[in-house]
């Protein structure tokens, strides 16, 4: 039994993977963006196929991968859109194409995108908003005490008359 929506009937095979380990990636990575992308899922086997999937082709380790794909919320939009806007190129004979497009169909029928862009959103509100409430601590100050700053900066000016003096020029 599948442990998600693609079942090996859904793929062909290729001369190195079966339509179960097809079906098997798929499900993996809709499991691991359910998980909200769980550092413990991101296997070896798991980050060799996604490497190869989807463009992924220049990144040198999973440490760097994760770091790149997965390590912020910028960084899972940046995924999501990267992944749905990937033409998913060749033969499902002897390449993942055909998981592609599934994935892409399932992303968007989930909705993943705009799911994330809101939380994304809502995190940089939270993030300008503490700002702005760090910054009104530093620079705001209770009335009587701005007013008691101005009454300090505008003292009585002197009146007694000044006798320009002028030296020579030259």
């Amino acid at each position: 039994m599948s442990k998600g929506p693609f079942l090996p009937s859904d793929f062909t095979a290729t001369k190195f993977s079966s339509v179960e380990d097809k079906a098997e990636f798929g499900n993996t990575l809709l499991r691991f963006i359910e998980s909200e992308w769980a550092s413990a899922l991101f296997t070896k086997g798991f980050y060799n196929r996604l490497s190869m999937c989807f463009g992924h082709i220049a990144h040198y380790n999973r440490t760097q991968f994760y770091e790149e794909w997965f390590s912020s919320l910028a960084a899972q939009v940046r995924f999501l859109k990267h992944t749905l806007r990937f033409p998913c190129y060749g033969d499902p004979k002897y390449t993942f194409s055909d998981v592609e497009k599934a994935i892409q169909r399932e992303i968007a029928n989930r909705n993943y995108v705009a799911r994330y862009e809101l939380r994304l959103a809502e995190e940089q509100q939270a993030t300008d908003l503490a700002l702005l409430k760090q910054l009104e601590i530093k620079y705001r100050r209770p009335t009587g005490e701005r007013d008691q700053e101005l009454q300090l900066a505008v003292s009585p000016v002197d009146q007694t008359p000044v006798t320009p003096i002028q030296g020579s020029l030259f």
